[in-house]
């Protein structure tokens, strides 16, 4: 049976959520064509020959870029079925069946495509419309990379001399054992974790090296929800290719509970580690359930520095409790630390997202600070008490964007949102220097984060 699977966008990624079911629907009998629309044009002629369309929703942007190709799929392929799969699917599934999917499958949902595709090609039913929502043990096998665009293609890391390397894109593991408020993670797993097979792992990357990738990028929520399978893959990897580097996300609460293992991270290739860190304010921190605080932070940052490892942390800088003064002193614990150049100038404007069936909502009194869904952007929307708070994010968010695409050094972009910030404040903006901005760190080409809106390029680039 012809198979479409589709990626809509994943931080320029080459991504595993189409490389992974494509080998098991392979291994099955049916013909599986990859299609990843953040570098590949919609093909009408693969899908007038698809029976089967699955489109792979990992994140906030990806799902708003999917509600838009749907309706292309839907008229292109009248005899497919759709399925949307991935982690922000059954979030968002009264919205996707509006436009067009059957089926609906989140948390490990590689076996239920299977066994969607084996039911479509029996015949058993033309039409199967389902929602799953499971989290059993996947059997792997390693993921075929082969249908989809070249490394070449995707992000690059980019290292302090100007130098670029090819990346790779691995998942250890899948899930996560916490429960931050905010996280889109949560509300699917609700604190399940699952590994994948370190065989696979280390199949999978071996077939990218040979592919060009000279870095690995990990794409897990959290390495290290299982240090002793992360510690075990990474030693895999230098033991087999030295001359390779990678980075992954872990919590700032891991990092000090396992700061032990940094070294062996650092000796193995480490060259940075992306945590969310997402305020420094206490306050907001327990607000989110981060488990961890302002000090936690501070001496992650010293424990990573001393084993010589980059921090890039992330923030959700604007919240419904950010104060102007607030935003103010996040801007200064960055320049006391020496982290203005490993920060992307995007993670000054990111403004707290608030998903369907958000964890937020256990909070008392939240929900009277949002109103309902909103379609249009596939959250809550939610207004500060303080109108200034949200004008400072808008002109934050301008200035950011404008620093990206005129291509400004970080500290430049930061200059100016410092000073922005304390004219809001009223106050008059201390000088900065070079010890402020600290040194360029590794980094991906594209930048992290956890939500932004699609550009008007990635929208109509299909």
């Amino acid at each position: 049976m012809n198979i479409v699977l589709i990626s809509p966008y994943e931080i320029g990624r080459q991504p595993f959520g189409l490389a992974a079911p494509a080998a098991l629907l392979r291994h099955a009998g049916h013909a599986v064509d990859c299609l990843d629309l953040s570098v590949q044009k919609l093909d009408l002629a693969r899908l007038a020959q698809a029976r089967l369309v699955g489109v792979y929703v990992a994140m906030h942007t990806a799902t708003r870029i999917a509600l838009e190709v749907l309706a292309r799929v839907r008229e292109h392929a009248p005899q497919a079925h759709i399925c949307v799969y991935g982690l922000y699917a059954p979030m968002n599934q009264a919205l996707l069946r509006e436009r067009g999917a059957g089926s609906i499958l989140g948390g490990e949902f590689e076996p239920a495509l299977l066994a969607l595709a084996g039911r479509l090609q029996r015949g058993e039913c033309e039409a199967p419309a389902e929602t799953v929502v499971d989290f059993p043990k996947v059997a792997f096998i390693t993921p075929e990379r082969c249908a989809l665009p070249a490394l070449s293609r995707y992000a690059h890391l980019v290292l302090p001399d100007g130098t670029t390397r090819t990346v790779g894109f691995a998942e250890a593991s899948r899930g996560c054992k916490h429960l931050c408020r905010h996280c889109p993670v949560v509300p699917v797993y609700q604190g399940k974790f699952r590994i994948i097979a370190r065989q696979v792992v280390a199949d999978d990357i071996r077939n990218q090296v040979a592919a060009g990738a000279a870095h690995i990028s990990f794409g897990d929520p959290d390495f290290f929800n299982g240090p002793g399978h992360a510690l075990k893959v990474v030693r895999a990897l230098h033991a087999e290719f030295p001359q390779v580097t990678y980075d992954a996300t872990i919590k700032i609460e891991h990092l000090l509970r396992h700061r032990a293992h940094l070294a062996e991270l650092k000796e193995t290739g480490c060259l940075f580690i992306t945590s969310a860190v997402e305020a420094v304010d206490d306050r907001i921190l327990r607000y989110l359930d981060k488990g961890h605080t302002r000090e936690h932070f501070i001496a992650a940052a010293g424990a990573l520095r001393q084993a010589g490892i980059a921090l890039a942390p992330t923030f959700v800088a604007f919240t419904p409790w950010t104060t102007r003064r607030g935003y103010l002193d996040l801007l200064r614990q960055i320049a006391a630390l020496g982290l203005v150049e490993s920060v992307p100038p995007v993670q000054w404007s990111i403004r707290l997202l608030v998903p369907a069936g958000s964890y937020l909502f256990n909070l008392p009194g939240f929900r009277e600070r949002v109103r309902d869904f909103d379609p249009a952007t596939l959250g809550h929307p939610w207004k500060h008490r303080d109108p200034r708070v949200d004008a400072l994010q808008k002109s934050v968010s301008q200035c950011a964007a404008q620093g990206e695409q005129e291509e400004r050094p970080r500290s430049e972009t930061f200059t100016e949102i410092w000073q922005l910030a304390h004219r809001t404040a009223g106050q008059t903006a201390p000088p900065l220097t070079a010890a402020h901005f600290g040194e360029a760190i590794p980094r991906l080409s594209e930048p992290w984060y956890c939500c932004a809106e699609p550009t008007e390029q990635q929208l109509v680039s299909f």
